[in-house]
């Protein structure tokens, strides 16, 4: 069975990136958590690289604090950031994230550059799609219909 790739996925993992400064407001981070299908933002340093993310899960754990529109993102994201590359295998990140219980993970290139997010759920419908496909070629050649 050929590896699938991250970047096969680019197309769905672009759509769902959301960036914003370190210094920016927590305000700011939760209009971009508001819109639809960003589950996940990356915080990023003045050059672009990714410094850490922050999770919907995130910033409802410290709205109990009064002065949570104060702070800054920097206060708020995770900083040991659990990611991937546009070259590692769907299967293997998969399984990091259940593993792990993440539902987003960055994709970030060699520079720290975050490329997009993947989503769970697009990882386990990509790999059930590969699989699908698979069994369909299997059974073409098993019945002698060849490969299609």
């Amino acid at each position: 069975m050929a590896a699938m790739l991250i970047n096969q996925l680019h197309a769905l993992t672009s759509s769902r990136l959301a960036v914003i400064d370190i210094d920016a407001g927590v305000q700011a981070a939760a209009r971009l958590l508001s819109r639809p299908g960003i589950g996940l933002v990356v915080a990023c340093n003045a050059s672009g690289g990714a410094e850490g993310v922050l999770s919907k899960s995130d910033l409802i754990r410290h709205l109990t604090k009064p002065t949570l529109s104060a702070l800054p993102v920097s206060a708020l994201m995770s900083r040991s950031v659990v990611s991937c590359s546009p070259q590692d295998d769907v299967h293997a990140v998969w399984q990091t994230m259940a593993a792990r219980n993440l539902q987003n993970i960055p994709v970030i290139d060699g520079a720290a550059s975050p490329l997009g997010i993947l989503d769970a759920r697009d990882a386990m419908k990509a790999l059930f799609q590969q699989e699908e496909m698979q069994e369909q070629m299997l059974f073409n050649y098993v019945t002698g219909l060849g490969y299609r």
